[in-house]
């Protein structure tokens, strides 16, 4: 790709990069999107099989000190998938914004210009919360369990 300060680039050829290159960090959310669900439905799995094992009397406190274990940890490597995604999606909206200066309408640039006036949160920091909230759940359910744990000691 040309340094993005070369004017001699032809219109037709940057606007195809352009392009390809807002498709791709489309793509680039989507698959957020299928990682933001396959945390989701494994963690919701995970808490779900709690209740099922102490309702089978099959839950002891180790048991339960494992599993709160294994929700946290998934939850800190959900969190930085997330943050992975934010890096990677900001570069990439970093070099659309460096193309739109070439181009007759900058509408990427526009938009989030629009949007920092009327104080927008980005989707990741939302969906950082996500993690983070989950993961204080199943710390709680670790403490439970050392405190009982704890207690037959």
């Amino acid at each position: 790709m040309p340094d993005m300060s070369d004017r001699n680039c032809g219109c037709n050829d940057l606007l195809e990069q352009y392009k390809l290159y807002v498709e791709m960090a489309d793509r680039v959310s989507d698959r957020r999107e299928r990682t933001n669900r396959f945390y989701i439905s494994l963690l919701s799995a995970l808490m779900a099989l709690i209740p099922i094992l102490q309702s089978r009397e099959m839950l002891s406190p180790v048991l339960l000190a494992l599993l709160a274990a294994l929700g946290m940890a998934l939850c800190f490597i959900w969190y930085r998938n997330l943050e992975s995604y934010r890096r990677l999606n900001s570069a990439k909206f970093a070099v659309i914004h460096e193309m739109e200066k070439r181009l007759p309408c900058q509408c990427y640039s526009r938009e989030w210009e629009m949007l920092k006036r009327k104080g927008y949160r980005r989707l990741t920091e939302v969906e950082q919360r996500i993690p983070l909230l989950t993961g204080v759940i199943f710390l709680l359910l670790f403490l439970v369990s050392l405190y009982l744990i704890i207690q037959r000691v």
